[in-house]
């Protein structure tokens, strides 16, 4: 089973660069990346994106924090290009479910990816509302599920039973914190990995043996000594 690999971030060049790199598939953004990228209007700093990413998948998330807002959003943001998914958070800041706005949004043939996820029981939630022939993405937080003491695994693993029927629902590992989560991504049948640029660049080392690695470990340690010029 291949797994995609996604990169998350906003930054426009960086989005220029990995485009063209086989490795990366998509793109998936929120507001606070949008926000650390140095975007003052959101509308012209997405479209100033696309015009680089024409074709590979790309999430922008709304930021209205009731069903309504969401809706107007979403409809708006899918406009904005044929590759757009539109996300939508499963909840809003006071923890009610999104499911107006995902069942809508759906219906309507936008392309979604739900945010925020952290339960399989939100799986099936989100699930339920999808319209199942619309391209849809689910992203689970992993890395603040372990941050938290919390295992993501059994989340992972239910939720991938819970969408494998449906070719067109696909399930994200976010909140990445390591190259290996790639491994367990992909192990426990996850469609898609997104992760920081500074993880790929790891992930594309993923060939490198053993003796490769004690070899480049060591060369390491014997030019910081000799730079430090340490004598015993």
């Amino acid at each position: 089973m291949k797994i995609k690999i996604f990169c998350d971030t906003a930054d426009y060049n960086l989005i220029k660069k990995l485009n063209n790199k086989k490795i990366v598939s998509g793109f998936t953004t929120n507001p606070s990346l949008m926000r650390l990228a140095g975007a003052k209007n959101y509308e012209k700093y997405a479209k100033k994106i696309l015009k680089v990413c024409k074709e590979k998948p790309i999430s922008f998330e709304v930021f209205g924090d009731n069903s309504e807002d969401m809706i107007r959003q979403g409809l708006l943001i899918r406009k904005w290009g044929k590759n757009v998914y539109v996300k939508i958070p499963v909840t809003n800041s006071k923890g009610i479910f999104s499911g107006k706005a995902i069942e809508y949004l759906s219906k309507k043939k936008t392309k979604l990816n739900i945010t925020a996820v952290y339960s399989s029981e939100q799986t099936r939630k989100i699930i339920k509302k999808l319209d199942k022939n619309t391209q849809s993405i689910i992203s689970i937080f992993a890395g603040r599920m372990a941050d938290v003491g919390k295992d993501p695994i059994s989340v992972f693993k239910k939720s991938v039973s819970l969408s494998k029927r449906y070719n067109k629902i696909k399930i994200l590992w976010a909140s990445t914190r390591e190259p290996y989560n790639m491994i367990q991504a992909k192990k426990i049948g996850c469609d898609i990995i997104t992760m920081p640029v500074s993880i790929i660049a790891k992930v594309e080392k993923f060939r490198k043996s053993f003796n490769s690695l004690t070899v480049e470990t060591v060369k390491k340690f014997l030019i910081d000594s000799k730079k430090s010029k340490f004598k015993i």
